[in-house]
């Protein structure tokens, strides 16, 4: 009798599988076309890609769960996906793998005004939540540089900030619940329509988790009142560390701004010739932004405006009107878009103590000059969490794996001066085997068995967050 060729095995699992799915799902929901999957092959981290098995995009809870109950019965992976806009490879897929995306699941489902809270699906984008409540003078502070595009749902997984993240903190403390499907179908909610509900803090652990917990459906999010105002600043300098030292200052004053924010001359280029901002021409500056009625506003602006005259600014730009703030923010809100369009990059987010500014931003100069490729910088200065975005040629052969030693570099740098290896964009597959830099074995294994509990197979989001070998062979002794 012969026996069926292993490739004919795969492909009558696969269709027996997907044959599963479309029972409990619309026919439109379901993608298993090759030609159609490979918009589905990588996120916004291009330089990886594998596409997947097939692509589910559920319309609510309930089918959510009955996908993962199929799922988990077929052992088959899922990898979460929300808008696709993660840098860190979190939401690429492994061959084997379900991707389901939320991107459907769109709606808003409350708004409680007086409560300050409102319940969405986690499809959403960002700035759409904002939108949705701007009418009533309210508004949802996390604001990544990506939230025209970005989901809700990719913003729990990898803890989101954004320029306001100073005043106003990331996701996590701006997430009051969540709806949670866990791998198995089995759904759950966590937290409520309040901060600090009850019992463990286990929104705080899935909050950042990267989609290795469960998958997030339905998120309770706290809005807050618009401030009476808010006006930017933009200052000058003629060094990266002078500018580093500023931003070290301002903090250590005990001023609040919304945002600090930095870019360097390569962005600062890169954005006069995409949007013509009107920035100066300068190595370094920064956009500080404080709020609060007119008072206040002067009061803070003049005591950061003295500190920054300490540093001989190149120009000091205190904006008049709404239109030029607009335009002060307009460079940074289109600096990656800018950067994009000189050349190929590798976005890189670690985070340091603001005091070690100086020093970070000096050594990253010098290792660029070491590895021979240019780097611009462009973050939020103000809580230290830093984007260097490394220039490459990816038709050059040898120079992605080049970049990509430069940047562990530059994560190894945040961790050795205090910082971590992520600020917002997470681990995924990017940041994976630079783990052990910041973490022992031990810290590791006590990570690894938060995610036996919840995922006793290891199904959701394989080959992320953890390094491959150790994430393997748990994987393996788990099945």
């Amino acid at each position: 009798m012969d026996m069926p060729h292993p490739d004919e095995r795969i492909l009558s699992r696969k269709a027996a599988i997907i044959s599963r799915i479309r029972k409990v799902l619309s026919a439109d929901a379901v993608i298993d076309n090759p030609s159609e999957t490979r918009a589905y092959e990588c996120d916004a981290l291009t330089a990886y890609k594998c596409p997947p098995m097939a692509v589910v995009l559920p319309r609510s809870t309930t089918e959510v769960s009955a996908v993962l109950k199929i799922c988990h019965e077929e052992g088959v992976p899922v990898v979460p996906r929300g808008a696709g806009t993660s840098l860190a490879g979190g939401a690429m897929p492994t061959a084997d793998a379900v991707i389901l995306g939320v991107a459907r699941m769109n709606e808003v489902l409350e708004a409680d005004y007086q409560n300050r809270f409102i319940r969405v699906q986690t499809g959403r984008t960002n700035l759409s939540v904002s939108g949705f409540v701007e009418g009533e003078d309210f508004f949802y502070a996390p604001d990544p540089s990506s939230q025209l595009a970005c989901a809700i749902a990719g913003n729990i997984a990898m803890n989101s900030g954004g320029a306001h993240c100073l005043k106003y903190g990331v996701t996590t403390n701006n997430l009051l619940g969540v709806t949670m499907v866990m791998m198995d179908g089995q759904i759950v909610e966590i937290g409520g329509t309040f901060l600090d509900a009850g019992g463990l803090d286990l929104l705080g652990l899935i909050c950042g988790s990267e989609g290795q917990l469960g998958v997030v459906t339905e998120a309770t999010l706290r809005i807050l009142r618009k401030p009476e105002g808010a006006r930017p600043v933009l200052v000058g300098f003629d060094s990266n560390e002078v500018a580093g030292k500023c931003v070290s200052e301002i903090i250590q004053a005990g001023i609040l701004p919304v945002a600090i924010e930095f870019m360097d001359r390569p962005c600062i280029r890169a954005t006069e010739d995409f949007a013509g901002a009107g920035y100066p021409d300068c190595e370094a500056l920064l956009i500080i932004e404080v709020e609060g009625s007119e008072a206040e506003i002067d009061a803070q602006l003049e005591r950061i405006i003295s500190i920054a005259k300490q540093h001989n600014p190149v120009e000091v730009r205190e904006s008049g009107s709404s239109e030029e703030s607009a335009k002060i923010w307009l460079g940074r809100k289109s600096a990656f878009g800018a950067m994009g369009q000189i050349n190929d990059y590798m976005c890189l987010d670690g985070t340091i103590p603001v005091s070690q500014l100086p020093y970070v931003l000096r050594r990253i100069g010098e290792m660029s000059k070491e590895y021979g490729l240019d780097v611009g910088n462009v973050f939020h200065a103000g809580d230290g969490n830093m984007h260097p975005l490394i220039l490459f040629d990816a038709n050059k052969p040898g120079d992605l794996e080049l970049c990509e030693a430069f940047g562990a570099d530059i994560l190894r740098l945040c961790v050795e001066v205090g910082g971590c290896l992520t600020g917002e964009h997470g681990v995924g597959v990017e940041k994976r085997d630079l783990m052990t830099d910041q973490f022992d074995l031990a810290d590791l294994d006590i990570q690894m068995s938060v995610k036996d509990v919840f995922d006793p197979q290891w199904l959701l989001n394989p080959a992320k967050v953890f390094p491959l070998k150790v994430s393997e062979s748990r994987r393996n002794l788990a099945n």
